[in-house]
């Protein structure tokens, strides 16, 4: 669990069988806001598990345009004006969600934050100048600065039309405004087949089926490949976070422009202040010892264990032009993932493109985020892209032990790999070693205490339960 504390509230699982004009898959932020646009429509969600516990609840939750160097990134690899208007794009989603919680008075933390980013390289100091002089260029006014943290820099910017809140609280906000609305959410119901029967879909979960003329996937990752075919038009990014108690609050969010990837804000409950650090971000398939990347962020911000209150892991889908995949993937269906890592503000991006779409209205992001697109950028990194998948899974296949293991051990059992994780209490916990997704082999996250594969980013607990997609099976025994 991340720093977000869950909101308590009734669970409502699917109970009949049900027909409505959009069904919406997954609960996070880009279901809830999507439904949120359309709650005029016959409309429901399902979510897997609970709303908010998937990807959303992990976040370091900045809501901000100042994302790195990825203008500078779009433009070299889709042209200036597609990078002047991704940058519209952002710009224009912080203002939805800022006017989304004013005009519902949600209250989620909502702090006007100063963003910086800064070179940690002598080597980005041309690359940050150049990201700098874009943003100026489109009128955002930027300054050269000083960064407010100690740690390595050579360059620092800021900017100051930016927030951070609690996305548990927003989210929260939002279901309760569906709940007002008669839209429908229904939890701890995973999708197991999506089927088109004539012009609409017929959807099978636990027990019943769900019938809809479109359907909305608003998860992390889709648990089918065709027709997006992600796993060769993307690779998964895997972030550390490591929440320390300090003594003094400081409104402010930074991240670097190099590697070692070096990104930080604060947050405030109660009497406890907390830093929220995140680093050592790889892609899944070429760096698997989770402790050892945790240990990396804690050396790079200088933790110490004393203060340490909680780690936890994040993944995000990175496609090869940095911009996310929004838009019709087929007839009447539709997705939004693909964030590349900008969470926060491509999910408000995504709620109110689908809207558009789905009601037939003109939306000047709706070429620039196709899903389907093909360019230079796809035909550049496609290579690297079935490597990584190659890599992925056969290492999963051919190193199961792997040597930073100390509570657990693979064996075969009955015909099947199983995973062994022994507890501190000595129990032991068997699953079999198997992604239902599509066949990796899993790898033990001591720190975490889950099972991760390394392909496609599900995630299991030490009992086989299925704590996230694409997979929508459990790995019990």
């Amino acid at each position: 669990m991340g720093i977000w504390k869950e909101i308590k509230h009734e669970i409502n699982k699917l109970n009949e069988n049900k027909e409505v004009d959009i069904l919406i898959i997954g609960g996070g932020l880009t279901g809830l806001l999507t439904a949120y646009n359309l709650k005029n429509k016959n409309i429901c969600i399902v979510e897997k598990n609970q709303i908010g516990l998937g990807v959303t609840k992990n976040t370091t939750a900045k809501i901000t345009y100042l994302q790195e160097r990825i203008y500078t990134k779009i433009s070299s690899l889709r042209g200036y004006e597609d990078a002047k208007l991704y940058l519209k794009s952002q710009l224009e989603s912080i203002d939805n969600i800022k006017n989304i919680i004013e005009k519902e008075k949600i209250d989620c933390d909502f702090t006007k934050t100063p963003s910086y980013i800064f070179a940690n390289t002598k080597k980005e100091i041309k690359n940050l100048k150049k990201e700098a002089e874009f943003l100026i260029e489109n009128e955002i006014d930027i300054k050269e600065t000083t960064l407010p943290i100690e740690t390595k820099n050579y360059l620092t910017y800021k900017v100051e039309n930016t927030y951070t809140f609690n996305p548990l609280k927003f989210i929260h906000g939002i279901y309760k405004i569906l709940m007002k609305n008669n839209i429908k959410v229904y939890e701890e119901t995973p999708i197991f087949d999506i089927k088109k029967e004539n012009n609409h879909y017929l959807i099978t979960t636990n027990n019943y089926k769900i019938k809809a003329k479109t359907i909305i996937l608003a998860t992390h990752y889709p648990y089918f490949i065709y027709p997006l075919l992600i796993p060769i038009k993307s690779y998964l990014e895997k972030s550390y976070i490591i929440v320390s108690k300090v003594k003094e609050y400081k409104n402010f969010s930074c991240i670097s422009t190099g590697k070692p990837i070096f990104s930080c804000r604060y947050y405030k409950e109660g009497n406890n202040i907390y830093q929220i650090s995140l680093g050592s971000s790889h892609n899944t398939a070429f760096k698997q010892n989770d402790e050892k990347c945790f240990n990396e962020v804690q050396k790079l911000f200088k933790l110490n264990n004393k203060d340490i209150v909680m780690k936890y892991s994040n993944m995000d889908i990175i496609t090869p032009d940095y911009i996310p995949f929004i838009g019709e993937i087929k007839e009447n269906m539709l997705i939004g993932c693909g964030y590349n890592t900008w969470g926060m503000t491509n999910s408000v991006l995504a709620s109110s493109l689908l809207r558009d779409i789905i009601n037939n209205k003109p939306n000047k992001y709706k070429n620039l985020t196709n899903p389907k697109r093909f360019n230079l950028s796809n035909l550049i990194k496609l290579p690297y892209y079935i490597t990584s998948g190659i890599y992925s899974y056969t290492t999963s296949k051919l190193i199961k032990n792997k040597s930073w293991y100390k509570h657990v051990i693979t064996k075969r059992k009955n015909g099947d790999s199983i995973g062994i994780y022994i507890d501190d209490l000595g129990t032991i916990h068997e699953v079999k070693n198997k992604c239902p997704h599509l066949g990796c082999n899993l790898v033990f996250n001591e720190i975490e205490k889950t099972w991760d594969c390394p392909c496609h980013s599900s995630r299991f607990d030490i009992d086989g339960n299925c704590l996230k997609g694409p997979s929508n099976k459990d790995i019990k025994l």
